[in-house]
């Protein structure tokens, strides 16, 4: 998987969300991420084709919604998904919250079916809690390529990052920018000014330097090029054993979570 990709959630607008695509990937990024519930997926696909990068060379991941995860509506919606991103296939396909209609016999039997269908290169899975990721690993044939949660220097998620490891799958991680709140953070300013750099620059930088984390994060306009050259900065250890001391908060957390089961 590619080290950085790029977050497409809240970007519902057409054109500016497939001029973004387009010039992310022209930019660099080989890595975009979309889902059912962002209402984007169209756009995405014309992102793509606008882009001068083939489509081969572009992991493209997208995700069902909660309420389409009952075994038929997660094979009908994925293959609408395919529709509307205008492609054959997509390269992972995540279920993306564990609540909804989401029920591990069926709804992982329909991920297995539709990888053998082609429908999707890969399966990943988001929100999930160890518990409910052992439950998965041990009904799905398919390997599991992802796990996608938020994951930021506030919240670094060292029980999902050391299981990714131990299994082998990516940790992709949106918010990795805290949802712009870590920009104005102390040590992450020192840190940015120390190394003449931006604080958007150190938080993904962080993500970089951890084994098993891709960081997704979200942009338009010069913040997609920014983001992208963050990759060629190096945060030295000191840095990094300051921004793994900062205090954890949770940013994303709705009450039909996994974790507050």
């Amino acid at each position: 998987m590619p080290p950085l990709g790029l977050g497409t959630s809240g970007n519902d607008d057409f054109e500016q969300c497939a001029d973004t695509v387009a010039a992310a990937l022209d930019v660099g990024y080989r890595f975009v991420d979309t889902a059912q519930m962002y209402d984007n997926e169209e756009a995405v696909g014309e992102g793509i084709r606008r882009s001068s990068v083939d489509r081969d060379d572009v992991v493209v991941a997208t995700k069902i919604h909660p309420e389409n995860l009952a075994y038929d509506d997660a094979k009908r919606t994925a293959n609408a998904s395919l529709d509307r991103l205008g492609v054959d296939s997509v390269d992972l396909l995540y279920v993306h919250w564990p609540t909804g209609a989401y029920d591990p016999d069926g709804t992982l039997r329909a991920m297995d079916e539709l990888y053998d269908d082609g429908v999707t290169d890969h399966v990943g899975l988001s929100n999930f809690t160890p518990r409910l990721l052992d439950e998965a690993l041990d009904r799905l044939d398919a390997p599991v390529a992802a796990h996608q949660v938020e994951c930021h220097p506030r919240f670094r998620q060292r029980e999902l990052r050391r299981y990714a490891r131990q299994h082998g799958h990516a940790l992709v991680c949106y918010s990795p920018l805290g949802q712009g709140d870590l920009l104005d953070d102390p040590v992450i300013v020192d840190v940015a000014d120390e190394h003449d750099a931006s604080p958007a620059a150190v938080c993904l930088a962080w993500a970089f330097a951890q084994e098993t984390l891709v960081p997704i994060p979200k942009g338009t306009g010069d913040h997609v090029r920014a983001n992208y050259e963050a990759q060629s900065l190096t945060l030295d250890d000191d840095a990094l054993a300051r921004i793994d001391d900062l205090d954890e908060n949770r940013l994303i957390d709705p009450d039909s979570a996994a974790w507050n089961q």
